[in-house]
C-alpha cells in the first residue's frame, strides 16, 4: 500500500493554520487507514498523568474523551515514552497488575489488539497515542512502526500549538509593555496638566526654573520630601524638552538590592553572574535618545556611583561582564528626598557626582506649604479617576475642602491621593464629606477602626470594612436597592449579589 500521500496530506495539515484538536482528530483518521483500530486517542501529558485530548473511532464515546489516566500505575505505557518507540502491548501485559487504562470505562476483551505510540520533539515528552482493537492478536511490527510514523507528525502539531501558545504569551506581554510605555509617555502631558494647575507662587517659580533647564542637556536633580511629586516634575522636564518623543525611562534605586543595581542600569552579557542565562540591555540602553529618572539616588550603591559617573562624564559604560564599550544619548534626572550634602559629608555619597548632578537642583515644595493647591489636586484626582474607572462622579463638599485643608500632610501629595482613594472606595458618588475622608483633627488620617485611643487602635477587618461600606452604600442611595440610582447601580453589583451582601451582614 502506498502510504505517501496520507503522510504528505498529514504534513500538511500540521503545518497549517487548523487548530489543534482537529489537527489530532483528523490525523486519527488518517492514522485508521493504515492501521485498524476501534479506539484510538491522543493523550496529553500534565503534571498529574496524561488526559485525553482527541479520540476517533466507533469506540470514542464521551466518557473516553474526558477520561485520564496515571502513568504511574501503568508502567508499560510509560517505558514507551522512556524508549521512545511505539510498543505492541501483549496479552501478559493485561493481565499483569496494571490492568487496562480503559478499565471501567470500555469493555474491551481479554488479549484484545492495542498499542501505544509516543509523542515526543526535542529533549521534550509531550503525549502519547493509544490504539485499540477489539479483536485478540498483536499488531505486526511494520504497523507498529509506521504508527510512530504518523504519531511524529502529530506530535510535531502539539509542538508548534505549545510554541503557538507561547509566542501568544510573549505577544500579550509586549502588548502589555507597548501600552505601559504609551502611559509613561502620555504621563509628561498629565503631569505638565497637573503641574501648570497650581496657584502657589514657590510652585510657580519652580515650574519656570524646571521649563528652562528642560531645553538643555544638563543632568537634573529633584530634591524634596516623600510623595512631593518627583517624579511629576521629572515627566514634565522630559515632556517639555527636545527628547519628548523619545523614551522616558525610570528605576528606583531604593528598590534594588545592591548587587542587581549596575545590571539594571548597564544591562549584562549571558553568564555574567548566577543566573544570568541571557543577556540584557539595562535601563541606559532603553532610555537611550530619551530620559532616565534615577528615583531615589541617594540609596544608589558607592560602586554604581562610580560608573554612574562616567556615563555622564562621557557617556559610555561596559555592561556586567563585558569589556565592549557601549556609547548612549541619554539625559539624567535625578530624585531624592535624602539631603546629598549630609550623605557626602557621612560618605555615602560620592562628591565629584554630587556636584554633576545638581548643576541645576530644583527643590518641590511640600504640601503643607502650599495649601492652596490642595483643592485643585484633590479635584484633579477625583475628575480623572471618574475618566479612568468609569465610577462616579464626585464632588468635594466645602465642609470636606475645609478639612482638607487644616491637615499637616505628612506624607504630602502622595497621602492626599490616599486618601481620596480611600474615599471613593467608601462613597462610590456624590459629595465626599469629612467623614468620608476618614480624617482627624489634629492632621493624619485616623484609622477606620472606631477605638478611640492610640494604644487600642487596630486595623479593621474586612467584614467590618464591607459592612461600613454597605451602610454608606444604601444611604446614599436612600434605602433604594434596584433600579436607577438605587445602591446596586451605584456599586456596580448584580442586584442578587449585593442582596446576598446585606443578608449576610444582617442589613436591611
Amino acid at each position: 500500500m502506498d502510504y505517501s500521500s496520507d503522510l504528505h496530506a498529514l504534513a500538511r495539515l500540521v503545518a497549517g493554520p487548523i487548530a489543534t484538536e482537529e489537527v489530532l482528530t483528523r490525523g486519527l483518521e488518517a492514522l485508521g487507514r493504515v492501521v485498524p483500530y476501534d479506539l484510538a486517542a491522543v493523550y496529553r501529558l500534565e503534571q498529574s498523568g496524561a488526559r485525553v485530548v482527541a479520540a476517533a473511532g466507533r469506540l470514542a464515546t464521551p466518557a473516553v474523551r474526558r477520561h485520564s489516566i496515571d502513568l504511574q500505575r501503568f508502567p508499560t505505557i510509560a517505558r514507551a515514552l522512556e524508549v521512545r518507540r511505539p510498543i505492541a502491548l501483549q496479552a501478559h501485559h493485561h493481565a499483569s497488575s496494571e490492568g487496562d487504562p480503559y478499565d471501567g470505562v470500555l469493555d474491551l476483551p481479554h488479549g484484545h489488539s492495542c498499542m501505544v505510540v509516543p509523542l515526543f520533539a526535542g529533549d521534550r515528552d509531550l503525549g502519547l497515542i493509544t490504539v485499540d482493537r477489539q479483536v485478540c492478536g498483536s499488531y505486526p511490527a511494520e504497523v507498529v512502526e509506521l504508527a510512530g510514523v504518523y504519531g511524529q507528525l502529530m506530535a510535531l502539531s502539539l509542538h508548534l500549538s505549545d510554541l503557538a501558545g507561547t509566542l501568544d504569551r510573549y505577544r500579550c506581554q509586549l502588548s502589555e509593555h507597548n501600552r505601559l510605555l504609551m502611559e509613561e509617555t502620555n504621563g509628561g502631558s498629565d503631569a505638565v496638566r497637573w503641574l501648570e494647575a497650581s496657584r502657589d507662587p514657590a510652585m510657580r517659580e519652580l515650574l519656570g526654573y524646571a521649563r528652562q533647564v528642560a531645553l538643555s542637556t544638563l543632568p537634573v536633580l529633584v530634591q524634596g520630601e516623600t510623595g512631593t511629586g518627583k517624579e511629576m516634575v521629572a515627566h514634565a522636564i522630559h515632556a517639555w524638552s527636545t527628547r519628548a518623543s523619545g523614551p522616558f525611562v525610570k528605576l528606583n534605586c531604593s528598590a534594588i538590592p545592591d548587587t542587581l543595581v549596575e545590571s539594571e542600569l548597564f544591562g549584562h552579557v549571558r553568564g555574567a553572574f548566577s543566573g544570568a542565562d541571557r543577556s540584557r540591555p539595562g535601563r541606559f540602553v532603553t532610555a537611550n535618545g530619551g530620559s532616565l529618572l534615577l528615583d531615589e539616588i541617594g540609596d544608589m550603591p558607592l560602586a554604581a556611583q562610580a560608573n554612574l559617573l562616567r556615563v555622564l562624564q562621557e557617556g559610555t559604560f561596559e555592561p556586567v561582564g563585558s569589556d565592549r564599550s557601549v556609547k548612549v544619548d541619554v539625559r539624567v534626572i535625578a530624585a531624592t528626598h535624602v539631603d546629598l550634602e549630609q550623605a557626602v559629608h557621612a560618605g555615602r555619597f560620592r562628591e565629584d557626582l554630587y556636584y554633576r548632578l545638581a548643576v541645576f537642583p530644583l527643590r518641590v515644595p511640600a504640601l503643607r506649604d502650599r495649601p492652596s493647591d490642595i483643592a485643585g489636586i484633590a479635584l484633579g484626582f477625583l475628575e480623572r479617576e471618574q475618566r479612568r474607572t468609569g465610577r462616579g462622579p464626585w464632588t468635594l463638599s466645602d465642609a470636606a475642602l475645609n478639612a482638607l485643608g487644616r491637615q499637616h500632610w505628612p506624607g504630602n501629595v502622595r497621602e492626599l491621593i490616599n486618601t481620596l482613594e480611600r474615599a471613593i472606595l467608601l462613597h462610590p458618588r456624590g459629595a465626599l464629606e469629612p467623614r468620608h475622608l476618614c480624617l482627624r483633627a489634629d492632621g493624619p488620617a485616623r484609622s477606620l477602626a472606631t477605638d478611640s485611643s492610640p494604644s487600642e487602635r487596630r486595623l479593621p477587618s474586612w467584614k467590618e470594612n464591607e459592612r461600613r461600606y454597605l451602610e454608606e452604600l444604601t444611604r446614599d442611595a436612600q434605602g433604594r436597592l434596584y433600579g436607577p440610582g438605587g445602591a446596586a447601580e451605584l456599586a456596580g453589583l448584580k442586584p442578587t449579589t449585593l442582596r446576598s451582601k446585606l443578608l449576610r451582614h444582617g442589613l436591611r
